[in-house]
């Protein structure tokens, strides 16, 4: 597929901020299922374990990591996903836009495909409100998912996040985010939680109170890449770190733009800045940000986690290439 044009702007990344010594990681375990890149992990109300791979299909395995089985294929890309209270299940189809499958009846529809007539380029992340509110995600509205390194390269903040209400009316809430991606609600679902991949940070979106509509950060200047998120079990955030920042992007990005222009036209898209693979999860209070637990290894077969869940004492983690799921034991 031939790369797209990119206009670059110059951007000073932001400084980067230390996190409190990791703890000591768990054994990592594999859990192998059919196809590769399993990029984000959900956990059923009854244990099941579910995924989307490259080729566009939904994986579901039991809750003690065996018996995977093949449930449906969106006939693109599957990102992000979410149950909503009544089990059905949220897809983000980075090719499709948003989507949703309903078990029972293995219907297959699209909530969204297109915003104020112009289509979804990139849909990442969704989770729903108890309401039936749905907040989403899109990266970027310049790139798809298979030159997802445009938008990193070029800096540009192209990124929004959305709400779709239940009768169908769909919502521009934030635009100009850097890389917009994973999204979670908080235990009392008084804000949205969403992360911005290179622009390093978390936010709250307020749903409630007097800072209604008002976003607020939750923890910024992070020394690598946050990509999907989730609520853990007692209310925490936690957050799969796909890599540490690239030395290379950091130094490129205030500069002259002419410099990463070349760099995209010269370089074949596989030699192009990729994440340091790392297995990495931090889990951040959702009050105040405050780092309570941090897990950082590596593993020969298993890296740049970018999907994390917690279900039965155990932390599940997806991936944006290779085969497998993997789960710590809390």
């Amino acid at each position: 597929m031939r790369k797209p044009r990119i206009d670059p702007v110059r951007w000073q990344p932001p400084p980067s901020r230390p996190l409190p010594p990791p703890d000591p990681a768990p054994e990592l375990r594999l859990v192998p299922i059919p196809g590769t890149a399993p990029e984000d992990v959900v956990a059923a109300a009854d244990g099941t374990i579910w995924t989307g791979v490259e080729d566009g299909r939904i994986i579901a395995v039991g809750a003690d990591g065996t018996a995977p089985r093949v449930v449906t294929d969106t006939g693109g890309r599957p990102l992000g996903l979410a149950f909503t209270g009544d089990g059905r299940l949220l897809i983000c189809d980075s090719h499709r836009g948003l989507l949703r499958y309903d078990p029972q009846t293995a219907q297959l529809e699209t909530l969204v495909s297109e915003v104020a007539g112009k289509p979804l380029t990139f849909c990442s992340n969704a989770v729903e409100c108890s309401d039936g509110t749905i907040y989403f995600t899109e990266s970027t509205s310049r790139f798809r998912y298979e030159h997802y390194k445009g938008s990193v390269i070029e800096a540009r903040g192209s990124g929004s996040l959305l709400r779709r209400d239940p009768d169908g009316t769909v919502s521009v809430l934030v635009t100009g985010l850097h890389f917009a991606n994973g999204v979670t609600l908080t235990a009392d679902e008084s804000a949205v939680v969403f992360a911005e991949s290179t622009g390093r940070r978390l936010s709250k979106y307020w749903l409630t109170g007097p800072r209604r509509g008002c976003i607020t950060p939750l923890a910024d200047d992070l020394p690598g890449h946050p990509d999907n998120i989730s609520t853990g079990s007692d209310g925490r955030i936690w957050v799969a770190m796909v890599s540490d920042r690239n030395a290379l992007s950091d130094w490129l990005s205030p500069r002259a733009p002419i410099l990463r222009q070349l760099m995209w036209l010269a370089l074949p898209y596989r030699w192009l800045p990729d994440p340091t693979p790392v297995v990495w999860v931090v889990g951040f209070d959702a009050v105040d940000g405050r780092v309570l637990a941090q897990f950082r290894t590596e593993h020969p077969d298993f890296g740049l986690a970018t999907g994390v869940v917690e279900s039965d004492g155990r932390l599940w983690l997806g991936r944006i290439a290779g085969p497998g799921l993997a789960y710590f034991q809390l």
